[in-house]
């Protein structure tokens, strides 16, 4: 297969067949393909000279979760008291607090599948906060939380999503997509809800126009192709988007990190090469046309990795995470202030700009 053609193709956002998408990933040389989703970036983004960055912070609502995922080593059993919590409003509010000074607007709040907390209790948390702090915003939970929250509250998830909405939850992350694909999600995470329940609420979020991240856990047990399944059945959900509503707003992936996780214990350990890392940015560039952002995840690939994404068609770095919990417990180790990410930026050639979850400007 002539990868020349394809990488002509991709790059005029042309929407490639699974036997090409496959080709580009497995045959296509890095420097090439870099190039090609650098150019594809450049035509997808307003400003091509900037990055975007965006303060915010990850909160856990709870660690109690009953899916039993292998690569996660922070949340725990219902049973275990002496681990378990759920996180008060008085410790929001301390948060916030901090979260405000430092110039963010926003609250990525994530806790895990509790079996004992349905959409009143999140009604409740969402109604509070916003009535604390009017101009938060509240970047919360996942499909799989709220697939979680619309059975044992014996509702539909659109029901659940609409009642979310309504106690002010702003947009929707992609969390709980690791690799979306049936096999992998029962050998990595055999309780959680399955690809078409994720996939479903999703797309229920895109017809009512609540704005979505999408995201890829790579680098466990997975095979390549399946990694580019992935990303084909994330650009088909967009083109399923109505027309006019936000959809993804962005794409992450991000390296697997086993440290004290049960995949760790069974053999699965981290690999990271930052060139296969490279390769994945720009493949997300080429593949997902219809997706405009394409985020390089420092947390888990460091500094100097994701100032190389920034040149294969990345053209965002994330939060600087005031916090986060989950990731880090894994072994993810990287931290970024402010002036530090901007420092980054800058060092790559470009001109860091502020964002909120719409990616839209904003000054510090």
């Amino acid at each position: 297969m002539n990868c020349d053609k394809i990488l002509s193709r991709a790059v005029r956002r042309e929407p490639l067949a699974r036997d090409e998408a496959y080709a580009l990933y497995e045959l296509a040389p890095l420097q090439e393909l870099a190039a090609a989703a650098a150019e594809a970036r450049r035509a997808a983004v307003d400003d091509p000279s900037a990055v975007t960055w965006q303060i915010d912070r990850n909160v856990n609502i709870t660690n109690v979760c009953i899916s039993g995922c292998r690569f996660c080593n922070f949340h725990c059993k219902p049973h275990q008291t002496d681990r378990a919590f759920v996180t008060a409003v008085d410790e929001y509010r301390r948060k916030i607090d901090e979260t405000l000074a430092l110039g963010g607007d926003q609250l990525l709040l994530q806790g895990g599948l509790h079996p004992e907390l349905g959409i009143g209790f999140y009604e409740e948390l969402f109604r509070t906060l916003k009535g604390l702090y009017p101009a938060l915003r509240l970047h919360a939970l996942g499909a799989p939380e709220v697939s979680h929250i619309a059975r044992i509250s014996g509702i539909t998830t659109r029901e659940a999503l609409r009642r979310l909405v309504e106690a002010g939850l702003d947009s929707l992350p992609g969390a709980g997509a690791e690799i979306l694909d049936p096999e992998v999600r029962r050998a990595i995470s055999p309780a959680k809800p399955s690809v078409e329940e994720w996939c479903r609420v999703m797309h229920e979020a895109h017809e009512m126009n609540l704005p979505t991240s999408a995201t890829m856990m790579y680098g466990h047990i997975e095979t390549p192709r399946q990694r580019i399944d992935h990303l084909l059945l994330i650009r088909d959900l967009q083109a399923a988007c109505p027309e006019g509503n936000y959809g993804f707003t962005a794409f992450i992936p991000w390296i697997f990190r086993s440290t004290g996780t049960e995949l760790e214990r069974r053999g699965v350990g981290t690999e990271f090469s930052p060139l296969e890392y490279l390769r994945i940015i720009a493949v997300s560039r080429l593949l997902l046309h219809n997706i405009r952002n394409i985020q390089a995840s420092w947390l888990t690939v460091g500094k100097a990795t994701a100032q190389a994404a920034l040149h294969s068609g990345a053209n965002d770095m994330g939060s600087i995470m005031i916090e986060e919990n989950v990731v880090s417990s894994a072994g993810a180790r990287n931290t970024f202030d402010a002036r530090g990410i901007c420092d980054a930026i800058r060092e790559a050639g470009f001109t860091p700009r502020l964002r909120n979850q719409l990616y839209e400007l904003r000054d510090l």
